[in-house]
């Protein structure tokens, strides 16, 4: 969400949470305001009771004669009550009296009419019969609002209630008061009230703002990454689908992939790597436009998004000027180094339609560049070769295959060169690929290795085989099994309990197994792969070197390393008997691997000549076409079954 719509959004729920508060409190002073005024009128009702009595009591009393007022009144009697009223009436304390009898006649009245006066069957009249006294506000027959007060006559001479006093008091001035009070009364709740709105008012102002920035933080730390600050995958996306989409776009999406980050990491530890991420990351920031975006993807993979970029040489041209700028030199732990980054770039509109396929093209382009020496390529169809796309789909594919048993294991067999029987096999991938047919490694291992796949293959591989190893063990073959591990599995801390435990659960003895590392495995990290390599042996795992001579293992290494078995690598030995340079190395292989302690097991071996040579020169075994293609386990049982006691080195077997 922009600034503005979370502006927008704040001031509307401000609006609401006030008006909200507003209308609570508007009631309550309407209510307060209301009662204030019942209670007014209640002070006019008491007030108006309170004179009437006095009245009653003072000038009507005293001048009846006792005789009930039905009876009539004598002269007397009504010369004393117009002298006791008359200056009530002239006052104007009075507005108007009535004396009446029980049935409702009026024998006496301020100014001689009997017309308006209550009906007999108003429940106030009937109640002042009764003995009880009522007062009400109303209008009098003035059309003039006034407090009527009805309440029982009694005469002072006898003491008894001989009529109905009917007495109409004047509101105004009460009226007044009241209306006065009442205005004061709710001028100061309004005061009160608008002071607690404004108080309201500011608590939810504090509030919202609050939330709005604990919002704004959360979605900023949801959209960034927390070591570099910059947008992170999920805001990548957004801006580049931003990008894309607008009118007449036209611009360049970029991943970049740093060089040689993990040297860092184990080199000067992590917190240098999180430093030289920052610093790059700034650099980055510092070295585009404006308006383009920078975001980390994740480890050591940036995105740009580059708006306006017409061709691919400007493309080329902005980012040549980014590598310039990443590669000045940096201490980092009082090392002095120099980044380097390979840069892959697919166009938009043009070069893809999706914001997907254009990752993919510029993730193609990327290993494209760290392949070749050009470290920045933009991705095009013709150019770039079609494996970098392909693998794409390769690797989405395999990872089905791993969940739909695609996969399968051909077996080779290791011969002892001296008896000739099979003593082992070497387990070796297939695909059986529903559309391409049956897939050999070369066409998919590379794929799994750069995907993080190789992982997951090298478990399916690992418990296959022993899976195999049971039924022919079943069967009656005494043969150990060899299994490929690559880099990948020598760097992950959890292998040596996998294959533990794979061993375990099956009961198979440790030494049946022997694990395959190629010589430039070994070389690239000899540390880490020292480590787990001597793991394994400690726990009777063996290990066979693959591959070697063609890889840069020294001999210090060699011995750190508690291998079993050294595989003379096939460029050798194929061409040992046509070059003496080879013969010799293969010699030379053979009694370093004795004089270490290892087996010796030369691959490639075709011939029967190269076999009878191996074995004049001390090798133990080898695997090769001359005896038997990899094929599924029980054909390898088949082939050692056809095989004499004590066959010949040359003899040819199935192929």
């Amino acid at each position: 969400m922009s600034p503005r719509r979370q502006r927008a959004s704040a001031s509307r729920l401000f609006a609401v949470y006030s008006l909200a508060s507003l209308v609570p409190l508007c009631v309550l002073g309407a209510v307060l305001a209301r009662g204030y005024h019942q209670q007014g009128v209640e002070q006019g009702r008491q007030q108006g009771l309170a004179q009437a009595a006095v009245i009653e009591e003072m000038a009507i009393a005293p001048a009846l004669g006792g005789v009930d007022l039905a009876s009539g009144l004598t002269t007397g009697e009504r010369e004393r009550l117009a002298s006791a009223t008359d200056l009530a009436i002239f006052s104007g304390s009075v507005t108007h009296l009535r004396l009446r009898s029980f049935d409702g006649r009026v024998p006496f009245s301020d100014d001689g009419s009997v017309t308006g006066a209550v009906a007999v069957t108003d429940p106030a009249f009937v109640a002042a019969t009764r003995g009880r006294t009522s007062a009400d506000i109303v209008t009098d027959v003035d059309d003039v609002s006034a407090i009527r007060v009805l309440q029982p006559v009694v005469a002072s001479s006898n003491g008894r209630a001989v009529g109905v006093l009917e007495v109409y008091l004047p509101y105004a001035a009460i009226a007044a008061k009241v209306q006065a009070d009442t205005r004061r009364t709710i001028l100061r709740l309004g005061l009160g009230l608008l002071g607690l709105f404004v108080v309201l008012a500011l608590i939810s102002w504090a509030t919202t703002r609050a939330l709005r920035r604990q919002a704004a933080s959360h979605e900023h730390a949801a959209l960034h990454d927390p070591l570099t600050e910059l947008p992170n995958r999920e805001l990548f996306r957004r801006a580049a689908e931003e990008a894309v989409s607008a009118p007449g776009a036209g611009g360049a999406l970029v991943l970049l992939d740093l060089d040689h980050f993990k040297e860092v990491n184990d080199g000067l530890g992590h917190h240098a790597g999180d430093e030289l991420l920052r610093i790059v990351s700034r650099r980055l920031v510092g070295a585009l436009r404006t308006d383009d975006t920078v975001a980390r993807l994740g480890g050591d993979e940036f995105g740009l998004v580059l708006p306006r970029v017409t061709n691919a040489q400007e493309a080329v041209a902005l980012l040549t000027a980014v590598q310039r700028a990443l590669g000045e030199v940096m201490t980092l732990e009082h090392t002095a180094i120099s980044v380097e980054a390979s840069f892959g770039i697919c166009l938009y509109p043009d070069g893809a339609a999706t914001i997907e396929d254009l990752m993919q093209r510029a993730d193609a382009a990327m290993y494209e560049g760290k392949r070749g020496a050009a470290g920045i390529v933009v991705y095009d169809p013709v150019l770039t070769p079609l494996h970098a796309t392909q693998s794409l789909v390769l690797q989405h594919e395999l990872r089905e295959a791993l969940t739909r048993d695609e996969l399968a294991l051909h077996y080779q067999p290791k011969v002892d060169l001296v008896s000739g029987a099979v003593r082992g096999v070497e387990a070796l991938v297939r695909w059986n690929h529903p559309e391409r047919g049956l897939l050999p490694p070369s066409q998919f291992l590379s794929v799994a290795e750069h995907s993080g796949l190789i992982k997951l293959l090298t478990t399916w591989v690992l418990n296959r085989a022993l899976d195999d190893y049971l039924r022919w063990t079943a069967a009656g073959c005494d043969w150990t099994v060899a299994v490929n591990v690559s880099a990948r599995n020598l760097d992950s801390p959890d292998f040596v309990g996998e294959v533990t435990s794979a061993l375990r659960r099956r009961g198979i003895e440790a030494d049946r197994l022997c694990l395959e590392v190629t010589e430039s495995v070994l070389a690239a990290d000899a540390r880490t792969a020292m480590d787990v390599v001597n793991a394994l042996a400690a726990a009777g795992v063996r290990t066979s070197i693959d591959d070697f001579g063609a890889g840069y293992t020294s001999l210090a290494q060699m011995r750190a390393l508690q291998v079993t078995e050294v595989k003379i690598d096939r460029t050798f030995v194929s061409g040992l008997l046509q070059n003496a340079q080879d013969a010799s190395i293969v010699a030379a292989i053979i009694d370093l691997g004795h004089r270490l302690g290892c087996e010796v097991t030369a691959e490639g071996v075709e011939s029967a000549d190269v076999a009878e040579w191996l074995a004049q020169q001390g090798c133990d075994h080898a695997q090769g076409f001359l005896w038997l293609r990899p094929r599924p386990w029980s054909e390898v049982a088949a082939f050692a079954a056809s095989r004499t006691a004590h066959p010949s080195v040359h003899e040819r077997a199935l192929t």
